[in-house]
């Protein structure tokens, strides 16, 4: 057969022209994996964004010093770790006896523990029912106001209770809902029994979950707003003029534009299913008695810090530390099959 007389580009006939000799004289095509047209190579794209690099070399030093090097001190899980062993924690880590697994198998068998890990999930799935939600429903609402002063009013006296700690909101709720609080004492004012919520196990959790919604569901009213603030006007215009009310816009409009963010935020919540709150928990522990308040965290830090139980404490929060991981993938997973990109992508 004759050989094709189709022109060739200029593009074509360069690559063609230099690709090099094989031995013997030969020509064949170029050797190694053919780069797509456009894309640079790895040394080249270091070459351009060298400045960018050392900018971030001091965020990434700072990441793996306090993030990731900590990470090694987990062999102490697999130790009977004594730190008096040495005054420096590297040498106590070298010459603690090496017991294997036995600190996962006291764990396991351990109902402390287990009670521990049902107050946590008990926590979580309550505060995903009546905590999650809330900042959606509250960022919609103040959406809706059509005065800006209104809507900069209400933002900030809703986000305002994110800057306290923990022992002021603490404090406060304990003035309201204590013994000697304000709502006790009207009871008491007109004939009624006081109560005391701060001190009663059976109400602790959804103590706990209010508290939490009062101090935080501001910052979460800030990331949805900043959703809705990327919604063009357009749309809700074209919704308008093909009969669409309030209610329809919103739910054609403006929940599909918070619907990636929601995903993307289910799926951070549900990594820290096991992490409800250690400072606020801690600081009720003794008002409502462990078998209402121990949680993971607290039970890590009372077998730790409290009793000197450094293997077992360590093990406890490997396992935590697992378990999370698991349940960010499975979560991203359920993202990805909503259609949403979750933490990353495919």
């Amino acid at each position: 057969m004759s050989h094709s007389t189709v022109p060739r580009s200029r593009a074509e006939a360069d690559t063609t022209d230099k690709t090099p000799v094989a031995s013997g004289g030969a020509t064949g095509p170029r050797s190694g994996r053919k780069r797509s047209p456009g894309k640079l190579s790895l040394r080249l794209r270091l070459r351009r964004d060298r400045v960018l690099l050392m900018m971030t070399l001091p965020a990434v030093a700072l990441v793996l010093l306090f993030n990731y090097v900590p990470i090694l001190g987990n062999v102490v899980a697999f130790q009977d770790y004594d730190p008096y062993i040495s005054d420096n924690g590297v040498v106590s880590m070298l010459h603690s006896p090496w017991v294997g697994l036995e600190n996962f198998q006291r764990i396991f068998e351990d109902s402390s523990f287990w009670q521990a890990v049902q107050n946590t999930l008990v926590l979580f799935f309550l505060q995903l029912v009546l905590f999650f939600p809330i900042p959606v429903l509250l960022a919609l609402l103040i959406n809706s106001v059509v005065r800006p002063r209104v809507r900069a009013v209400a933002q900030a006296v809703l986000y305002l209770p994110h800057f306290f700690s923990w022992v002021l909101v603490i404090a406060v709720f304990q003035q309201l809902l204590g013994g000697a609080g304000l709502l006790s004492t009207l009871l008491r004012d007109h004939g009624y029994d006081g109560l005391d919520i701060m001190t009663d196990p059976n109400t602790f959790k959804f103590l706990v979950t209010a508290q939490a919604v009062w101090k935080d569901a501001g910052w979460g009213i800030i990331v949805f707003l900043a959703a809705l603030a990327a919604v063009s006007p357009d749309l809700y215009e074209a919704a308008a003029m093909d009969g669409a009310n309030r209610w329809r816009r919103m739910w054609h409009v403006t929940l599909p534009a918070l619907r990636p963010v929601i995903a993307l935020l289910l799926v951070l919540r549900v990594g820290d299913a096991l992490t409800v709150g250690f400072e606020q928990i801690l600081l009720q522990r003794d008002a409502v008695g462990p078998g209402a308040s121990e949680v993971l965290d607290t039970f890590v830090w009372w077998n730790g810090v409290r009793n000197q139980d450094f293997g077992y404490a360590a093990a406890a929060g490997l396992v935590k530390g697992v378990i999370s991981i698991g349940l960010v993938l499975a979560a991203n997973k359920v993202a990805h099959l909503m259609g949403e990109q979750g933490v990353y992508k495919k």
